[in-house]
């Protein structure tokens, strides 16, 4: 049984490192540590896009079963995704765009994720419509943490305005998607072997 146990993990792992996924450049990434709610934060890529705006890209793991649960209970009430779905969640990623000062951040996009980086629901934000617009707040938190590294110094966090975006676990699901609002997960792709951090699949 340890045998084919040890087996099954290693193909597992095969799979995943040939899957056609795009690594993230691992001189990006860095551990941003855990948040108030105990929940684990990665950086995967920073800096400033072909639009010239300043980004990051973060992804928080589900280290806290409650947030889980509310985050999943919340996928299934908001979205009318399926249990087996919603329950399958394991990371969410976030894209943050600062304005040039270092002062505000806007969320970009978030998207939920299985352990095998089957997308479960994602929002972009990109001012299309009310439910979709970009909202620029002071930066706090993990958006603060990540704009150090894009800005290459300490940014430190604005006075105490709750921001919406990263540390609570309703905030991930809190508007209507633009890109999927059913319970099926088919569109991007993730994988995460044990030790390095991958690229969803672009569309």
């Amino acid at each position: 049984m340890k045998k084919f146990t040890m087996c099954a993990l290693l193909l597992g792992l095969v799979i995943a490192l040939a899957s056609p996924v795009f690594a993230w450049d691992e001189s990006k990434t860095k551990d941003l540590g855990r948040d108030g709610n105990n929940m684990q934060w990665w950086l995967l890529e920073y800096g400033k896009n072909a639009e010239g705006k300043n980004y990051a890209i973060t992804r928080k793991y589900y280290t806290n079963a409650k947030i889980k649960n509310e985050t999943i209970e919340l996928l299934m009430s908001k979205f009318g995704t399926s249990p087996e779905v919603a329950n399958s969640l394991y990371f969410t990623e976030y894209g943050y765009e600062y304005t040039d000062d270092g002062k505000q951040f806007a969320m970009t996009y978030l998207t939920h994720y299985d352990r095998l980086g089957n997308e479960i629901h994602g929002t972009v934000y990109d001012d299309s419509s009310e439910a979709t617009k970009k909202n620029f707040l002071g930066i706090t938190g993990i958006p603060a943490k990540a704009a150090s590294y894009v800005f290459g110094r300490k940014i430190s966090s604005a006075p105490s305005t709750k921001s919406t975006s990263s540390n609570s676990s309703s905030s991930t699901v809190s508007k209507k998607s633009t890109s999927s609002s059913s319970s099926t997960s088919t569109v991007k792709k993730s994988t995460i072997p044990s030790k390095r951090i991958v690229r969803a699949k672009k569309k």
